[in-house]
Order: structure tokens, then sequence, then C-alpha cells
């Protein structure tokens, strides 16, 4: 006597390997069952619906405890004169061979043929895996940038572009890592970096795109010197001293103002450190970018005259419209006041917010 044809199994996962794979991914990713469980029935149920295009409404059932799904198509019980749809709907007279409880207007769940369910999500469940595993990963390291926005993190060059000069980073948090790229208007001009080497970048921006968070990252932002600062001076970090104002030309100078509330503590002195060891430090990050460090004052005459350091100021006469002003400044110390091809001048522009017009003594 011939036994039975054995039914092949589909291909894919059988629905305990489902249950077991999503448990992995919880315990190993982090990854909560209950979403991945989301996207399987989303999947199935469009696939169902996709076979048998007249059915409507299509619900699974998802037995955690014996590691069981179960599919059933939603119909509306009708009086007999009015159905019409056997695809959504069933006659009262038939609903009550079911449950003699179903009246007109309940719905009653029609399982689907196992074997038919089975197929269905043997050959949607592991795509769906893979496919949610991806875009959860991407939402977690999207996540975990997006809090690291404004701060510096460390990357490792991984890939220098010969034709855009572009450069890729494999940057992390500590939990998460990622690829990023320093494209060349951000890196600092005649800074050269090496495949291998490891270099503090600041995160500008964190987006969202269809292949993965696109982190946005710079060398020549005024907020990577902030950050350096914060964590080389422990009174910046603690709010003592309080950085109020940076204006930078990556790779060659920045002028920064500090103050503190507390008279005791001299704000310069602590960014500088003893023997100039925690500027010193920053400057070795900034591959020797010059750092002019200065008090910020509520009175803007004498925050402009020290924006203007290490230029000696006579004068600063404020205009009545606007931020504007004139400077006078000794008449050796005007080239010196200006700066070479003009960076001095403009830094402390940009630093005080003012519109600097510098005049020599003689002049004034």
């Amino acid at each position: 006597m011939k036994g039975k044809k054995k039914v092949k199994e589909p291909a894919g996962m059988n629905i305990p390997e489902i249950f077991a794979a999503l448990a992995m991914l919880e315990k190993e990713r982090g990854i909560p069952q209950t979403f991945m469980m989301d996207k399987i029935i989303q999947a199935v149920t469009t696939a169902y619906k996709r076979d048998h295009k007249d059915v409507e409404n299509v619900i699974v059932d998802v037995d955690e405890e014996h590691q069981r799904l179960k599919m059933y198509v939603q119909k509306n019980v009708v009086a007999e004169e009015d159905y019409v749809d056997p695809f959504n709907e069933i006659p009262v007279e038939e609903a009550k061979t079911i449950s003699a409880r179903y009246e007109i207007g309940d719905v009653v769940n029609i399982p689907v043929d196992n074997t038919e369910f089975g197929r269905i999500a043997a050959g949607n469940g592991k795509q769906v895996i893979i496919q949610g595993l991806r875009e959860a990963e991407r939402g977690m390291v999207y996540d975990e940038f997006n809090s690291k926005q404004h701060e510096i993190l460390t990357g490792v060059v991984t890939r220098i572009d010969p034709r855009t000069g572009a450069v890729s980073l494999r940057i992390g948090t500590g939990t998460e890592s990622t690829e990023a790229l320093l494209l060349s208007g951000e890196q600092v001009p005649g800074e050269e970096l090496v495949e291998g080497q490891h270099v503090k970048v600041y995160v500008v921006d964190v987006r969202r795109s269809t292949r993965g968070p696109q982190i946005l990252i710079s060398r020549t932002h005024p907020g990577l010197v902030k950050r350096l600062f914060e964590l080389e001076v422990p009174e910046i970090y603690d709010g003592t001293v309080e950085i109020r104002s940076i204006a930078r030309e990556a790779g060659n100078r920045t002028k920064m103002a500090v103050w503190s509330a507390d008279e005791n503590v001299d704000p310069i002195g602590a960014c500088v450190g003893p023997r100039g060891q925690r500027v010193n430090a920053i400057v070795d990050e900034l591959r020797g970018e010059k750092i002019d460090i200065i008090k910020y004052s509520e009175d803007p005459a004498q925050f402009i005259a020290a924006a203007l350091a290490p230029a000696d100021v006579v004068e600063v006469r404020l205009s009545d419209e606007g931020k504007l002003c004139r400077v006078i400044v000794p008449d050796d110390q005007l080239s010196l006041a200006i700066g070479k091809e003009g960076q001095n001048a403009r830094l402390a522009a940009k630093l005080t917010g003012y519109k600097i017009d510098i005049k020599p003594e003689s002049e004034a």
C-alpha cells in the first residue's frame, strides 16, 4: 500500500521559524517583536488581497503563547434577500450555522485555508523580516545620530574620492555606526586627510533618506570649535564660563568671545589653561589654527574694541543708524587692526555683528 504523498514544505520560513526569528531580533538587535509582526501581518494581508481581489476585509490573529498565526476573511451578515456579494457578505441563515448568536449587521470571521495561508506566510515572512530589519536598523541609526546633532563625533577615514576630494568616514556613537561624507567644502583648507586617520567632526544635520540616514558633517563649522572647548574646559562644560559668540575662518583663525557671571572666574584664563595647555590642545586638533579668545561685554564699544585684538583701539564711535560703527586706531596699528587680507576686521565684524569702519588716528 502506497503511503500518502508528502506535501512539499513551502519555500521560506514556516510560522514557528518566524516567531523564533522575531524573538532573536528583539534579543540581539533590540527590535520589538510587535514592530516586526505588524510588518509581516501587513505583507501577508496585502499578498492575500492581491490573489483575491474581490475580498475587502482580512485580519490576522496572532497567538504568541502557542506561536500560531491565523488569517480570517471578514464578512458582513446580511438578510437573504440582500445577499449579493459572496466575497464580503454571508446570509444570516448560513451565519447562524456557525453560531446561533449572529444577527444581521454582525461580522463573521471566516478562516482562510491553513495550506493557503501557510504558503503566503512562508513566501512573505522571510522577505519581510529581512526588509523590516533593514528599515528598523535604519530607523535606530537615524534616532541615535539625530540625538548627536551639533555634537562632535570621531570618524575614521575609509576613502578619499580623487575626483571630488570628498572624504568617506566611518563614524560611531558607541552604540551605532554608519558612513558619512565629508564634502570638500566642509574640509579645512590645506588639511590633508589620509585613509585610516581618526578625525573629529561636527554633526551639522541628520536627514532621513530611502538608503538610510544622511549624516551631514563638517570640519569648518564654528560649532566644532565651541564643542572642542566644552570638552577641554570644565568651566565651559559646567556653565561657569559661557561662549557668547564665535567667528571662524577655518584653517586660519577663530575669534571667540567668552563671559562668566562669576566675578572670581577669569573666563579667558579658564579657556587658555595652565601654561596654555587647554587652548594648545584645541589648536593641535585644528592643525595649527590660531584662536583669539576675548572677553565678552554687554557694552558694544568695549566688545568691538576687544574683538579687534591684538590691535589697540583709541575710540569706538557707534552709529545711531543700525549696527554700524567707526573705530579709531593708532596709525601704526592700522594694518594690524585690519589684518592680512582684511581677516582681523572681518572676523571682528562677524563676532560682534557690527559693520566696522577702521580709520587711523591721523584721519579721525
